[in-house]
């Protein structure tokens, strides 16, 4: 009896994650499929995740105004220099009622070459759903930084 009271009392404290909403799934599929562009320097089909007019916003960078500027500083500064990894449990999605989402989050940058994982930073992305289609209309890009050593050696054990 004590043994089967233990064991109910043991998973009604093991917590149980909640299950993910599907917006959150749907705009983690779509980054999945941005940044696996944005990786392989496929130019317009990560382009094409866009609106024409995004308001990027990079603390270290400045900011662009539209599309195809964009698209030419990653071509510019990230094509075959660096890939991007999503840090898993900073992701977050919150709806915005009558017009998409908003995407938030920690993500870290992978030097091609070593392979080391030396930057991180946080990030937002507006979504917007027009005609069932998704795009991105604002990006903020900031708090760029080095990866602590723990994190170094996180992101090598991936």
């Amino acid at each position: 009896m004590l043994t089967t009271i233990a064991i109910a009392a043991a998973l009604l404290a093991t917590p149980v994650p909640p299950p993910t909403d599907p917006l959150t799934t749907e705009i983690g599929k779509l980054d999945a499929k941005v940044f696996d562009a944005y990786n392989r320097c496929d130019l317009p089909a990560f382009s094409g995740y866009f609106d024409p007019k995004v308001a990027f916003y990079h603390d270290t960078g400045g900011a662009t105004f539209e599309r195809d500027a964009m698209v030419d500083g990653v071509r510019k500064y990230i094509c075959g220099k660096v890939k991007r990894e999503l840090i898993p449990a900073t992701f977050h999605v919150y709806p915005i009622k009558d017009y998409g989402a908003i995407e938030e989050g920690e993500h870290r940058f992978c030097e091609l070459a070593t392979g080391r994982c030396e930057g991180i930073a946080k990030f937002v992305m507006v979504w917007a759903k027009q005609d069932g289609a998704w795009r991105i209309t604002s990006v903020l890009s900031y708090g760029h930084r080095a990866a602590t050593p723990a994190e170094q050696r996180s992101a090598a054990g991936r």
